[in-house]
């Protein structure tokens, strides 16, 4: 429900990037009070941006949930330019700009510059370290990671991400930021994807390994449904873009280097590469999409992946999809990535689209029975990949018949 009231009192802002994610966080901003300034190359790119929220408030007003006055003040508290001395009265700064290291770096150099010294600057990075960024700028300490989810003015969740030397006192404004826009944030410590991302691309990671392997698509799509998720693997894998998932993964390899390649990376490359085959947005990916019509699985797909003649269990399926993520999870608690058993849960839920009904990632293994699902994960490891190799912290769980609650195991 977007927030009526004008909040006088809220720091005003800047945006850079009027893109997906930019005006997308400018818009929850604006209608939460807040003065925004959005930022782009050109004052025309800007322009464009500010027309997608127009678009999204002009549906709220005809819709009924707000009325014309509300629509009028909205739109008066978003300013677009290209000039970065308009940051100057800025106290909150946040880079919304496509994953470049490079461009990202120059972009944050210039915003520290120009914009109130007093404020704290944030980046939307999904993949790159905070700490990496914060490298460059002069006052590291007021540098901080807020990954916002797309659609942002539909997502709830926003992954607050500490660096190695972002203060508490900026901790402490980010979490208010992300509060009075009315989104649910979770804190994480700094590592190449954070968690979101990093448990978040188990799920179509899977999918595409499966399809390799010869399953048939239908019956992935189908036992990702049938587990509790929204879509299944492959379906998501187009709605997000399989080119951008391919980015994000070498992003994550480049800074990780204990992530090791998986079949899902020669899916991406045929699909994207030789295929031309990158998602919805595209040309198609996965499934084609006729006009005015309902979507469908891409005909020559087989052709390309080959279905073998016995196909592996439904539950094999489910249970490889599901238990990607969670081990990735555990795996990301286990390293502190992610160290509050409740964010990871709501984490999961809120921005992964993990079945809703199982309480989260965490409170599934609760469930399952932490010893159960240790020797299931064993199970699969030996059937389908050393991927589903239990974590250290898992094992010892097992042993100690210990479950997810707020105290941590000592295992490092």
């Amino acid at each position: 429900m977007i927030n009526k009231l004008k909040n006088n009192n809220n720091d005003p802002i800047g945006v850079l990037g009027s893109g997906l994610m930019g005006h997308g966080i400018a818009y929850a901003a604006a209608i939460s009070g807040f003065q925004v300034l959005m930022l782009d190359l050109t004052k025309n790119q800007a322009t464009k941006g500010l027309q997608k929220i127009y678009q999204i408030l002009e549906k709220s007003f005809k819709k009924g949930f707000i009325i014309k006055q509300e629509l009028d003040d909205i739109k008066s508290r978003i300013e677009v330019s290209h000039d970065y001395e308009k940051l100057k009265n800025k106290k909150i700064v946040i880079e919304a700009i496509y994953e470049d290291l490079n461009v990202k770096t120059k972009a944050l150099k210039i915003a520290e510059e120009c914009m109130n010294p007093n404020g704290f600057i944030a980046s939307n990075t999904s993949t790159i370290p905070i700490s990496i960024l914060a490298s460059k700028l002069i006052n590291p300490k007021k540098f901080i990671g807020l990954h916002f989810f797309s659609p942002v003015h539909k997502m709830k969740l926003v992954e607050v991400i500490k660096g190695q030397k972002t203060s508490s006192e900026t901790l402490s404004r980010a979490l208010s930021f992300a509060l009075q826009i009315k989104k649910t944030p979770i804190v994480v410590n700094d590592s190449p994807g954070f968690y979101t991302t990093r448990v978040f691309i188990k799920y179509p990671f899977e999918g595409m390994a499966m399809l390799s392997e010869g399953i048939k698509a239908a019956s992935i799509e189908n036992a990702g449904k049938k587990a509790g998720y929204p879509v299944g693997p492959l379906a998501l894998s187009d709605e997000v873009n399989i080119a951008l998932i391919g980015r994000i993964r070498k992003q994550i390899l480049k800074y990780d280097k204990k992530n090791s390649i998986g079949p899902w990376d020669n899916v991406i490359e045929l699909m994207v590469t030789n295929l031309n085959r990158e998602g919805r947005s595209g040309t198609g990916g996965f499934y084609d999409y006729p006009i005015n019509q309902k979507k469908c699985i891409w005909k020559n797909l087989e052709r390309h992946f080959p279905v073998l003649t016995n196909e592996i269990p439904e539950k094999d399926i489910i249970d490889r999809l599901i238990f990607a993520q969670i081990l990735e999870a555990i795996y990301c608690y286990e390293k502190n990535i992610i160290t509050s058993i409740q964010d990871a849960n709501i984490g999961s839920i809120l921005g992964l689209g993990f079945p809703s009904s199982s309480g989260g990632v965490l409170q599934y293994v609760n469930d399952y029975g932490v010893l159960k699902f240790r020797d299931r994960s064993l199970q699969l490891a030996e059937q389908y990949g050393k991927r589903f190799t239990p974590p250290k912290l898992l094992n010892e769980m097992a042993k100690t018949k210990k479950v997810f609650s707020s105290v941590k195991s000592n295992v490092k």
